[in-house]
């Protein structure tokens, strides 16, 4: 690692110049090459991957900027569509583009061996803001932290460990241009250099010192597969459990420091190591504690305030890292946070944040991003997709619906690619939440011919859309007010889609396991493994004579809509629909078996319970769905444990309980009627919020565990912005 150290040695010890006029000199053929592939990856956030991929490859023997592009170009293919293929492809190019930028990283450093960069002396210092060859560190971190994600996503444990070994390494060669860039800005503000900070040089030594076993600059270059060095470092007791290296503090941009970022080269290192270092910080915050031993390897915790702020900070500058940056930030509050229930109210945020404060979910901000973004990609899908999920969270089902529809297109007619292959699956979720079982169905069945991710949840997904119709054909074939020809065409139809319905059940089972993650199969998967086997149980407990779709009692599509967290996408008139298809007598069983059922199970009716609680909550029915919730936490929770029985009912209900405490803290229309209540009991709310997430936090482990684990940690930060903001 002499390399690298040497280099981060030099962005640490240099004292650096004052002048506003400072700039990085890479060569000019450099410079063009930087310019071109900026350019050409554009093309990227138009949609247009391919394209960008030919420009790349113009120039691709030439140029490390070039190479990284063509990178990039099958990263985004990778994460788009968690194609097996993909990825390998990714994580192919993605080598050589480290490669070739260690390569050009070394002949650099040797080129400017003799400069004042590497010496004592500072008084003829070049005058520029960072370090001979940083652009060259920057593409070798670039293509680590792509790099990290593709293995973490991969199905093979080595290669997931492989993945947090280069964050690591990543987030080294970041910490030091950007610690570079700080003493610069410090000096040049007036306010001198922090010593009391630790050097990046320092850090790296201390790592060292604390962190088992040593690192070779090369270790990551041809490593082979079945190596037992990373699971022994994981293994290892104190692989980084008693770390001690000083906390991380990252410089937050601010737009008055644009004004020192003038020169192509300085507004390529910054803005990219800006976006970069906000991604790592990110993405670590948000891992679950499942992963808890393998950040051990890492050395520290990301930290989700920051890494939002420097995104943020990030998007101002128009070029490919901006967007980029954009593209994360939208996917983050659109997808990620569209989960979470326990954020600050608008009111809150509005009353009690500081200027420039980002908090909760900040729409307005959100809305002005994608509206620059669409503007600058108008041929992308991305950006109507991350439209349609915006309409989407603030219950504009039909429209989103209408742009989701219009960004698909003929996918028969016209190439598909993994941006409509989502946008077909989130219009498929709208219209779950919409109840419209119809195209619900033909849109899971879409995805079957667009992608591969997961056959076996699209097969279960179909299955949830073909039970409700054919429960609708059921009961309205034994309705006295129709006549005997609309009796026979609604017995028809019921035959039609309960023989379907038990196809799709059927079939979903066969098509889990091909998709894996860290060698393991993909949680939802075994969920709906465990799911049909529960009901074949049911059924040959019953004797074998009711069908499949018949021994199904509590709505399986309404159990799927909870887990998405469908209810935020719901008008109050939806959400009242939607509890009427959680009626028990909805089921096809008879009576007397049903009753058997539920005396027998009662896992059953804590679906059934979560899924009303979490409907009742969002209509400000507060009272009614604890009330629901309490008669399944007064259970035993052995009841809930074993088999085929489903396990998250408990955890669940103890969220929706946190979540109705919120609720009713944030809604004013709960608080008391004496202004000098309203503090006491919103503090009540408060606590009583944050003991049910930390009994969460505490608890074991359960199948779908890691949905949950976003909206929990979401809640924890809330209470604890809310607590402190409040002096509670």
């Amino acid at each position: 690692m002499a390399g690298l150290k040497s280099w981060l040695r030099a962005s640490s010890t240099t004292t650096l110049p004052t002048s506003n006029a400072a700039q990085t000199s890479p060569s000019k053929a450099g410079l063009s090459d930087i310019e071109h592939a900026m350019e050409s990856a554009e093309l990227i956030m138009n949609d247009d991957i391919a394209g960008a991929e030919a420009l790349f490859r113009t120039r691709q023997a030439t140029s490390t900027f070039h190479q990284l592009g063509l990178g990039v170009c099958a990263f985004m293919t990778s994460i788009l569509g968690f194609e097996k293929e993909a990825m390998t492809e990714a994580a192919n190019r993605l080598a050589e583009s480290e490669n070739r930028a260690w390569a050009d990283l070394k002949k650099a450093q040797k080129e400017a061996a003799g400069s004042s960069w590497f010496g004592s002396s500072t008084a003829n210092v070049p005058d520029r803001i960072y370090p001979p060859a940083s652009e060259y560190a920057l593409v070798h971190a670039q293509s680590q932290l792509m790099s990290a994600v593709v293995g973490v996503m991969h199905e093979s444990v080595t290669e997931a460990l492989k993945g947090f070994y280069k964050l690591r390494k990543a987030f080294v060669t970041l910490d030091g241009i950007m610690e570079a860039e700080r003493r610069y800005v410090d000096r040049v503000r007036g306010g001198g250099v922090d010593a009391s900070r630790p050097t990046t040089a320092e850090r790296v030594k201390m790592e060292e010192e604390l962190m088992p076993g040593s690192f070779n600059q090369d270790e990551f270059l041809d490593t082979p597969n079945d190596s037992d060095e990373f699971v022994d470092a994981v293994s290892t007791p104190n692989s980084g459990s008693n770390v001690n290296i000083p906390a991380l503090r990252p410089r937050i941009p601010s737009a008055n420091d644009e004004e020192l970022f003038k020169a192509p080269m300085d507004i390529f290192i910054h803005s990219a190591t800006t976006m970069c270092y906000g991604v790592l910080l990110l993405i670590i915050s948000m891992v679950p504690p499942a992963f808890s031993k393998l950040l051990s390897i890492i050395g520290f915790k990301g930290d989700r305030e920051r890494g939002v702020s420097m995104l943020w900070a990030a998007t101002r500058f128009r070029n490919v890292y901006g967007a980029i940056t954009g593209m994360v930030l939208l996917f983050y509050y659109n997808g990620l946070m569209g989960f979470a229930d326990i954020l600050p109210s608008d009111r809150d945020a509005a009353e009690l944040a500081d200027d420039g404060e980002i908090v909760g979910y900040p729409r307005d901000r959100c809305m002005a991003l994608l509206e620059e973004m669409r503007a600058r990609y108008p041929d992308s899908r991305l950006w109507k997709l991350q439209a349609a999920k915006e309409l989407g969270l603030v219950r504009r089902l039909d429209e989103a619906n209408a742009l989701l529809e219009s960004n698909i297109g003929n996918y028969k007619a016209n190439k598909p690619n993994q941006t409509v292959a989502l946008a077909t699956f989130e219009l498929a979720m709208n219209h779950l939440c919409s109840m419209d079982w119809q195209p619900m169905r033909d849109g899971f069945l879409r995805c079957l011919e667009l992608n591969k991710w997961s056959h076996s949840m699209y097969y279960y997904f179909a299955g949830c859309a073909e039970l409700e119709m054919y429960r609708d054909a059921y009961h309205l074939s034994r309705s006295s007010s129709i006549t005997e020809q609309e009796k026979s065409v609604a017995e028809t139809e019921a035959r039609k889609h309960k023989k379907l319905a038990e196809e799709h059940f059927r079939k979903a089972p066969t098509l889990a396991g091909k998709k894996r993650f860290m060698a393991r199969q993909m949680p939802m998967e075994s969920f709906v493994c465990r799911k049909v086997a529960k009901w074949e149980e049911r059924r040959v407990a019953l004797g074998g004579k009711v069908d499949l779709p018949d021994v199904i009692v509590v709505s399986p599509a309404m159990e799927m809509m909870y887990h998405w967290n469908g209810s935020k996408r719901m008008t109050d008139e939806l959400l009242e629909k939607a509890l009427g298809f959680l009626d028990m007598d909805r089921c096809t069983m008879p009576a007397e078996q049903r009753s058997k059922v539920l005396g027998l199970e009662k896992d059953e009716a804590g679906i059934k319970a979560v899924s009303e609680a979490a409907l009742l909550r969002r209509l400000g029915r507060t009272d009614e769905a604890r009330r629901t919730l309490e008669n399944v936490l007064a259970m035993d929770k052995a009841a809930f444990k074993g088999g085929h029985k489903d396990d998250y009912i408990i955890p669940a209900a103890t969220y929706e309980m946190a979540a109705s405490a919120w609720w009713e803290c944030c809604d004013e229309a709960k608080w008391p009627t004496d202004p000098s209540k309203v503090e006491g009991y919103r503090r009540e709310r408060v606590e009583e919020c944050a003991n049910y997430l930390e009994k969460l936090v505490k608890w074991e482990a359960f199948l779908l565990d890691g949905r949950f684990g976003l909206r929990i940690q979401g809640g924890l930060d809330s209470v604890k912005w809310l607590k402190a903001k409040k002096g509670w």
